[in-house]
């Protein structure tokens, strides 16, 4: 089915594929006809999907977790410290200058104006407004639309609201509070044109808007609304009603397999998941988390290319969470002394010197049991700096949550495991808080469903003890170990005001010189900057506060 999806989406490429610019056009498609056909809105449409995938995990994924506990990505004798990028992230020292805060901006302005530009394709069609491929198309674009702008409220705060195409006028920035109406009001317009999952054929609909995501976004929303309006508006009852309206729908169930949902081949056969990114080595790249978190040195076990990195791994404390006894969640990290699958040593003929850069005595190999190292030990010779001997490589848990694709090819690095952004295990997790957070707990389905209850049903399915209560400290953890690399952190942890205290990151070894990260208590740097160079484009855009200095 998967194969199936990626063939609908290469429509797209194929379609836009010409380089031959001297080639008397044959079409005679034109604004007043285009599109007329439903694969002339599938063509249409096909650029929001595959930008969406460009930068989601990528440099989204950065913005999103390595400015928290869950990924860390240390210099390695100088290695991947990419102008400082990544510490700059880790200790909250971003600037309106950083790369990712400059593409992020691009990447999701850049997809809003896609769906500006689709629209108005589809408004200056010769299509009737009553055609239904028109109508539901229409509500496809906003719905995605919306989600962009769902980033963008969520990263940056304050941006400008456009919706036309093309724009005539610079636009200036809007309230947090003013944006969060706007995307309010437009997927409460659509949610009713778009489709729901059809359990006997989920294909059409995966990696589309549907009802249930539409949901699933405003239920996000609401649960955040004391951070987007300020405090004091609080919307969990209506968190809860946007939860259950997914819950009562029955078209989602938690997958019995935890690691399935994020395996190579998961895909519109995974039953849990409301809206993901279908991603693909080569049709649709931009998973790389094969490339950056797994433990390069082990791909003869797992039958993945050997030009991979060894860059990204978690923070003590944050592992030190998968504690559970018998949680299948457990099993999503490599650390310790590593072996093949049967259960043979995996080892490594190296020189002691490379092995361990302080060692001093005679030359020689040794064979080394591959040990990958919770600790993170920076040598203070350089700044956020662990070293490059092998030892040093191997620090840092490594994960395989997005299970190594053997289908990774060398010449992109990209995995092909989907990557959700909305899932079922989330929704109930949502309304388990929002219910501690003072929502009245409702019945659906004929269950009573209070957060012991919905906690449990994640618990259940990840085969770790079941609770009898639940407090909001333990609900964090348990968002942490089920939605861990899935971009939500951030917002969780500011949301539960632990986005600043979690500095300096509990477990972090200290050697001497290092650059240890103050605690901060600057609320300001819960906001992204407006980058600088949009600003210089657009003076009517106002900078965040705390970054005018």
């Amino acid at each position: 089915m998967k194969k199936t999806l990626i063939a609908l989406l290469a429509i797209v490429f194929i379609a836009s594929a010409c380089s031959k610019l001297d080639v008397t056009p044959e079409s005679q498609y034109t604004l007043g006809n285009f599109p007329k056909t439903p694969l002339d809105y599938t063509a249409l449409i096909g650029p929001i999907y595959t930008q969406l995938a460009s930068k989601y995990a990528i440099e989204y994924f950065r913005m999103q977790e390595l400015t928290t506990d869950e990924a860390i990505i240390p210099g390695r004798d100088g290695n991947y410290d990419d102008g400082g990028q990544y510490r700059q992230h880790h200790h909250h020292q971003y600037t309106p200058d950083h790369s990712n805060v400059k593409d992020v901006w691009s990447w999701g302005f850049g997809a809003i104006n896609t769906c500006n530009r689709v629209l108005s394709n589809i408004a200056n069609s010769s299509m009737a407004e009553t055609d239904p491929a028109r109508i539901s198309s229409t509500a496809e674009v906003k719905a995605m639309r919306a989600l962009f702008y769902f980033f963008m409220m969520d990263i940056y705060g304050n941006v400008p609201i456009v919706d036309t195409f093309p724009v005539n006028d610079l636009p200036a920035t809007k309230t947090r509070a003013e944006v969060f109406a706007f995307i309010e009001k437009e997927l409460k317009a659509v949610v009713g044109k778009l489709p729901v999952k059809d359990l006997n054929n989920p294909i059409p609909t995966y990696a589309h808007p549907t009802k249930g995501m539409v949901y699933a976004l405003l239920a996000k929303m609401y649960l955040n609304a004391e951070v987007y309006l300020g405090p004091g508006n609080k919307k969990y009852n209506e968190t809860v009603a946007m939860c259950d309206s997914v819950i009562a729908s029955k078209k989602y169930f938690l997958d019995p397999s935890y690691a399935s949902v994020f395996a190579p081949d998961n895909g519109p056969n995974t039953t849990e998941t409301i809206f993901a990114i279908p991603y693909d080595p080569l049709l649709l790249d931009g998973n790389q988390f094969t490339r950056h978190g797994f433990m390069a040195y082990m791909y003869p076990v797992y039958g993945v290319p050997n030009n991979l990195s060894v860059s990204m791994s978690t923070t003590p404390a944050f592992y030190d969470r998968f504690n559970l006894p018998g949680d299948e969640r457990n099993n999503t990290w490599l650390v310790g002394k590593q072996t093949y699958k049967d259960g043979t040593p995996f080892t490594i003929k190296i020189t002691k010197k490379d092995l361990d850069a302080s060692y001093s005595g005679p030359a020689g190999d040794t064979i080394w049991q591959l040990e990958i190292s919770k600790t993170l030990v920076m040598t203070g010779k350089k700044p956020f700096d662990v070293g490059n001997d092998y030892k040093a490589r191997c620090m840092g848990v490594r994960s395989i949550k997005y299970y190594p694709d053997r289908a990774t090819t060398a010449l992109t690095r990209m995995s092909g495991n989907d990557m959700p952004i909305f899932r079922l295990a989330d929704i109930y997790l949502m309304k388990a808080e929002a219910i501690l957070r003072t929502a009245t707990p409702t019945t659906v389905n004929g269950e009573l469903q209070d957060a012991v209850v919905l906690m449990n049903k994640v618990r259940a399915r990840a085969k770790a003890p079941t609770v009898t209560s639940v407090t909001l400290d333990e609900l964090l953890d348990e968002r942490a170990r089920e939605l861990y690399w899935e971009n939500w952190r951030r917002n969780d942890l500011i949301r539960f005001d632990k986005y600043e205290i979690e500095y300096p990151i509990p477990g972090d070894v200290a050697a001497p010189g290092y650059d240890k990260p103050k605690m901060s208590t600057d609320a300001y740097l819960k906001l992204f900057p407006i980058p600088n160079t949009e600003r210089k484009l657009n003076v009517n855009l106002a900078q965040n506060d705390g970054y005018q200095k």
